[in-house]
């Protein structure tokens, strides 16, 4: 689901389930036992930040930063008892599609900046303005935050050292237990997280009173808390619409502090329900930028060449808390069944997990969203609505998690989801207009303002997009050290040039990436590119399903019902799949779903007919996975025996890595909204194919392509580290940081 879309929703929505997280303060009275990171919400804004002055240049960068970032999200939470870091492993088949358009995309996108950036600087060269070159950089490709790269390798060789220098050092590190899940232990980090809760939720003296706290940005972190059915449960997250407004106000770094007013708790979209306007969400903490003055400019060039490379001040992110058992109370009391079916046990927990799976329709990483249902359209208070209103009708509950890992699907209630999905599906026709009528409203607007030559942004709610990631391009310069301008200008020398110069440097470089951040969001824009937004399935005029079917799906008005019927399958087989991942864990490592298109609401008929079952299968090695999911821009992540398998002409699988790909932006204003076309990865030949060149690999690299379990770490002065020791203190070789294999699951360190 939508990350941005989806938050927003829920805390404009219940306000309250929100607070300010601060390290300098108590929580206002909350402690916590453990504390799990989801670490790629962590390596990402660590290795691409938008908000740093100095971007990184190398991965030992990259890693210092995480450093601090792990540091600062420890101070706030101080846990007691455990620190679960997980990072991505290998992804379950059905995210790889997801995960192979996305890195598609970005390699796309950064090859059309390029080109934009090369011509501006030759026009800048032409008019004689001297700019910053092009820094090199050992992070100039995302794609490598990847299992199976060199970088996720080293990555998790550094945590491990880290982690004993925390432990050794640092006493409220030595007496928790620490576990570190990377790259290399198969399944993504949220769901190992979830994995290790079950775990101990089932396990003989849990108690039920443990405080969890999980740091992470994405939105179905809290879904995941939710099937936890763990009351104690918070989520710590970085305060993304305070940043937004931050952003956005910023414009000279000397301003070291700013506060962003509080915003009203509104319900969003079209269809509306009942909020208390009176309410409002909890003021934001401050946000603190630390500069270097002008006069300290001067004063220390010298010094500060010497140090090019140094990591600046990070801008101070504020953080808060989403607490789950707030938003529990809030979903027992807006879904309330008033008029419930005879019989019906009303309880909250199955509220819960109802409340979950219907929210699997808004679109997830594992299956796209129905072209019906926008969340920023209100489309999750729909969902509500229905379903409160047709709870009589359906006869009980969606979905019974208590038969999770029942062969015979009694885990969801088929006969009752297409009663409610085409309870939903009774809105359609209505929500195509509104959206038509709205969209036609927009434009004429946007053609007005260009007629009138007025360069207005449309759309302030952009959620992620090319330009983005080129940062805030007023202030990204203006508190360069004089000395490191001089050093990076070809043609300029420290004791030549004046002060004058230097600020033209900055002026010409601040201009020429304004201009490239301007042009690359006006291609971006169809419209105001344009003039004209492609529209040919035209949603809410007569005709529009036969047309989606015809133009998505290239079937012909004989070939509709069957291809209904197929896409209706697949998507009743990915809704049962989505949720076991949810409240089990991987049903089956193979599946996903072979169409770029979700169906209708209107369409889902006939889902008893679906016989549901998984071969749970196995997941991919690290390289099998790279060569599923990265495009032949990033080949250099791969071993040289992979590589030839993306670039060379001979190879039998070449097709799988087109040069050039379809992008359907059909209906779409902006291209990042555009669906990436491509082949699905055949996985049998892939392995055929993988399986001769694993025979190639270096040693080192085998290691990067091996499988490997969670590791524990434990403090010398703790319990449970005197308890494991001493059962090795017999064997003479086992020294102080020695790993112990206790199960396939689980590595113990000693630490000394």
């Amino acid at each position: 689901m939508g990350v941005p879309s989806f938050f927003r929703w829920l805390v404009q929505k219940y306000p309250k389930i929100v607070s300010d997280a601060n390290s300098d303060e108590n929580h206002h009275g909350l402690e916590f036992d453990n504390l799990y990171l989801d670490m790629n919400g962590i390596i990402h804004p660590c290795f691409h930040p938008e908000d740093m002055l100095f971007p990184p240049s190398t991965f030992e960068d990259v890693f210092s930063n995480i450093y601090d970032y792990i540091d600062q999200l420890f101070n706030i939470v101080k846990p007691r008892k455990l620190l679960y870091m997980a990072i991505d492993g290998v992804a379950p088949r059905a995210k790889m599609n997801q995960q192979r358009a996305r890195r598609f995309r970005t390699a796309k996108d950064n090859e059309a900046a390029e080109e934009v950036e090369t011509k501006l600087r030759k026009k800048f060269e032409r008019e004689g303005k001297k700019v910053l070159p092009r820094e090199e950089s050992e992070l100039s490709d995302s794609n490598i935050i990847t299992p199976g790269t060199e970088f996720m390798y080293l990555l998790s060789k550094k945590l491990q050292n880290y982690i004993k220098r925390r432990m050794t050092n640092d006493s409220r590190w030595s007496k928790i237990k620490v576990i570190l899940s990377d790259a290399n232990v198969p399944s993504e980090g949220e769901h190992k997280i979830m994995s290790f809760i079950r775990a101990q939720r089932s396990s003989e003296g849990y108690d039920p009173n443990t405080q969890h706290c999980l740091y992470g940005l994405d939105a179905d972190l809290i879904m995941l808390a939710l099937a936890t059915h763990e009351v104690h449960f918070s989520i710590l997250r970085e305060d993304v619409l305070v940043q937004e407004e931050i952003l956005n106000g910023v414009s000279e770094l000397e301003r070291s502090a700013h506060k962003a007013e509080s915003y009203s708790g509104k319900c969003r979209g079209w269809f509306k329900q009942v909020v208390d306007k009176s309410e409002s969400l909890p003021k934001p903490a401050s946000c603190h930028i630390e500069v270097v003055s002008a006069s300290e400019k001067s004063d220390s060039c010298s010094e500060a060449s010497k140090k090019l490379n140094r990591r600046l001040p990070v801008m101070k992110k504020p953080f808060q808390y989403l607490h789950i058992w707030l938003l529990r109370e809030y979903l027992h009391i807006d879904l309330n069944i008033s008029d419930p079916p005879e019989n019906l046990n009303i309880d909250l927990e199955r509220i819960i997990d109802d409340f979950i799976f219907i929210c699997f329709f808004t679109g997830n990483d594992f299956l796209p969203h129905m072209p019906t249902l926008e969340i920023h359209e209100g489309a999750i208070d729909l969902l509500m609505y229905v379903y409160k209103k047709e709870m009589k009708n359906l006869g009980g509950y969606l979905v019974d998690t208590h038969w999770i890992e029942d062969k015979k699907g009694r885990y969801i209630k088929l006969k009752r989801v297409e009663k409610f999905i085409l309870s939903v599906g009774e809105y359609e026709e209505k929500i195509f207009k509104k959206r038509l009528e709205i969209k036609e409203r927009k434009l004429r607007r946007i053609q007005s303002e260009l007629l009138n030559a007025q360069d207005t942004e449309d759309d302030g709610s952009i959620e992620a997009n090319l330009w983005s990631s080129l940062g805030n391009t007023d202030n990204a310069f203006q508190d360069r050290k004089v000395s490191e301008i001089v050093d990076s200008t070809s043609g300029l020398d420290e004791k030549d040039i004046s002060l004058t110069d230097y600020s033209e440097v900055l002026n010409n470089t601040k201009e020429l990436m304004q201009e490239l951040k301007d042009r690359i969001q006006h291609q971006s824009d169809t419209f105001r590119n344009g003039g004209v937004i492609s529209d040919k399935v035209k949603l809410g005029v007569q005709g529009w399903k036969k047309r989606y079917y015809e133009v998505k799906f290239s079937a012909k008005t004989d070939e509709v019902e069957q291809r209904r019927r197929s896409l209706v399958a697949k998507y009743t087989e990915g809704l049962c799949w989505v949720l076991k991942y949810y409240f089990s864990g991987v049903p089956s490592w193979t599946w996903f779903y072979p169409f770029h298109y979700g169906p209708f609401a209107s369409d889902l008929k006939g889902l008893t007919q679906v016989n549901v079952k998984f071969q749970k299968g196995l997941p991919l090695k690290p390289f099998d996975q790279l060569l599923a999911v990265l495009p032949p821009k990033s080949c250099h992540a791969l071993p040289e025996a992979y590589k030839r398998l993306m670039v060379d002409a001979d190879s039998s699988i070449l097709e799988f890595y087109p040069a050039r790909f379809e992008t359907d932006a059909d209906g779409k204003r902006f291209m990042w909204q555009a669906i990436c076309k491509l082949p699905f990865i055949q996985e049998d030949r892939l392995l055929v194919e993988t399986k001769k060149a694993e025979t190639e690999l270096k040693d080192h690299e085998k290691e990067r392509n091996a499988e490997t379990a969670d590791q524990l770490f434990i403090g010398s002065s703790s319990g449970l580290g005197e308890q494991i020791s001493s059962v090795y203190k017999n064997c003479t070789s086992f020294m102080p940081n020695d790993y112990i294999k206790i199960n396939d699951m689980l590595k113990f360190l000693h630490c000394a």
